[in-house]
């Protein structure tokens, strides 16, 4: 028996997420089912993360775990053949029987977008949040500071999936903009349910003047999710990068 790491990119429109569910088209059933046809027996993906319905990934990892002798080096092309155009599978890896695409992921980097114009473009729906009031990068760089470093992130976090602590360490949170798209970088050692669309909301009420970006920190101390800002839609949301011990991407 194989373990086998995938490297995949997918625009996530018209999935429910990565999640398998019962009633809905996800990423991980769309995939697994592809597979299953390559190898020849039922597969089941771990993945690096679930990202939810909407959602984008420009670099995701998955694993499974196969008796098939098919080369890697033959793997994605075998299994895109079988998937519909807004999945590809980039690499195949052989990786050791420990590795597990979510539990040995150190870190992970998302990327969210703004695109932040009084009109708006055909082109970013779906891609971005189209914001058309004025939105000042600065002081939502300001703000995003505020998040840097080791805190609870309740206050920025939706209820959905139980977790054993809502403390989490993040890395760096950057806001640029190129013309009038913005974009908002942020890298952790791990993520809560809807917690970087939720920092993205906050710094947008930061940056409305709903509260000072100095006013964080005690936004974060109070965990109280209704004080921070709104959770912006999943649209604008893409996993962008992640790190492992192992040479999978």
């Amino acid at each position: 028996m194989r373990n086998i790491a995938l490297k995949l990119m997918y625009v996530g429109t018209a999935y429910h997420g990565w999640q398998v569910q019962k009633n809905a088209a996800t990423v991980a059933e769309t995939l697994e089912k592809a597979l299953a046809s390559v190898v020849g027996h039922p597969v089941k993906c771990t993945g690096a993360g679930r990202t939810d319905a909407g959602v984008h990934a420009k670099v995701y990892v998955a694993n499974f775990r196969t008796t098939s002798r098919i080369p890697c080096d033959r793997l994605p092309l075998a299994v895109n053949t079988r998937l519909p155009e807004d999945i590809v599978v980039l690499r195949a890896t052989q990786v050791p029987d420990s590795f597990n695409a979510i539990g040995s992921c150190l870190k992970k980097e998302y990327t969210y977008q703004i695109y932040n114009s009084r009109l708006g473009n055909a082109f970013y729906v779906n891609r971005a949040w189209f914001y058309p009031k004025p939105l000042d990068e600065q002081v939502m760089q300001r703000a995003a500071d505020q998040f840097v470093g080791t805190h609870d992130f309740a206050a920025v976090r939706s209820v959905g999936t139980e977790t054993r602590t809502t403390v989490r360490t993040v890395h760096y949170f950057t806001v640029e903009r190129t013309g009038e798209l913005i974009r908002f970088r942020v890298c952790a050692d791990g993520f809560l349910y809807n917690m970087v669309r939720a920092m993205v909301g906050t710094c947008v009420y930061a940056a409305e003047g709903k509260f000072a970006p100095e006013d964080i920190p005690a936004i974060l101390e109070a965990k109280n999710r209704t004080a921070a800002g709104p959770t912006v839609p999943p649209g604008g949301l893409y996993m962008t990068n992640l790190w492992y011990n192992e040479d999978v991407l």
